[in-house]
């Protein structure tokens, strides 16, 4: 004869069978309650959580990414050296010679550069030329800017231009 008998119940006394009736029918009245209340149930918000105010406070950006001078205090734009200019934005091509760029300090292929005037070459940087984008890529920069750096990189590259002066501050 086998251990287990396949005729036999868990259910072994009449106090069992007393709680297994009544767990089978207060369990699921008691889902059906839930779920009813869940969906009948009206959330009790904040009226003024749905203020313009409240909802722009809650979705600001976290932080923000600022780019080029005006993002550096606010204040009027503080005037760079051409060397500065050149690290920041210029050097990406110009050191490397990439896209055609003549590299600083290769006399060579400036030599043709050098010889135009000052106001040609500053134009084709303003503008762009060939493969260069107006400004070098960033429209932050000033014409000052530009010119700083367009002398910085032609007299290390052979040229003799004169360092441009900033205008003079407006008076109050």
């Amino acid at each position: 004869m086998s251990a287990h008998d396949e005729h036999s119940s868990f259910i072994k006394t009449p106090q069992q069978l007393v709680v297994v009736v009544v767990l089978a029918f207060v369990v699921p009245i008691t889902i059906i309650l839930l779920l009813v209340s869940l969906v009948l149930n009206k959330s009790a918000s904040d009226p003024a959580a749905l203020t313009p105010e409240a909802v722009a406070e809650r979705i600001q950006p976290v932080g923000r990414v600022e780019f080029g001078a005006a993002g550096a205090g606010g204040g009027a734009a503080v005037a760079r050296s051409g060397e500065e200019i050149y690290k920041t934005t210029c050097a990406a091509c110009h050191e490397t010679g990439a896209a055609g760029a003549p590299k600083v300090g290769d006399a060579a292929a400036w030599a043709s550069r050098v010889k135009e005037p000052f106001e040609k070459i500053l134009k084709d940087a303003i503008n762009g030329i060939r493969a260069m984008p107006p400004r070098g890529g960033n429209p932050d920069l000033s014409d000052l800017d530009m010119a700083r750096a367009v002398v910085y990189m032609a007299n290390r590259s052979g040229g003799s231009y004169k360092e441009p002066a900033a205008p003079a501050a407006e008076k109050k």
